[in-house]
């Protein structure tokens, strides 16, 4: 079993940042691709970046794509997300999950561990 643990989400104002954490309990994290999900009242779960195992290649949804940045750090088992420019359409429930292969991923249902999520609000 993989643990995930997301933090930094909150409340921010229209055109501010945040960064989200995700902590994997998992020794073999590095073999692992992973992804940023939300999930807005109402709506469905919507894919937001994914980054592969080694971290060299990544992708984004077109609505953040250029104002939100995945990025991973094997030693420390921790995959982030830089959220800028940040709109109030990007308030929900954001939730990272880990995948047991190296290749991204955009489906939720391609992914084998997901975290509780965390809540960002962002008010205009």
């Amino acid at each position: 079993q993989v643990q995930l643990v997301e933090s930094g989400g909150g409340l921010v104002q229209a055109g501010g940042s945040l960064r989200l954490s995700c902590a994997a309990s998992s020794r073999t994290f590095s073999s692992y691709a992973m992804g940023w999900f939300r999930q807005a009242p109402g709506e469905e779960r919507e894919f937001v970046a994914t980054i592969s195992a080694s971290g060299g290649s990544t992708y984004y949804a077109d609505s953040v794509k250029g104002r939100f940045t995945i990025s991973r750090d094997n030693a420390k088992n921790t995959v982030y997300l830089q959220m800028n420019s940040l709109k109030s359409e990007d308030t929900a429930v954001y939730s990272c999950a880990a995948r047991v292969v190296e290749s991204l991923a955009l489906r939720p249902s391609f992914y084998d561990y997901w975290g509780q999520g965390t809540q960002v609000t962002v008010s205009s």
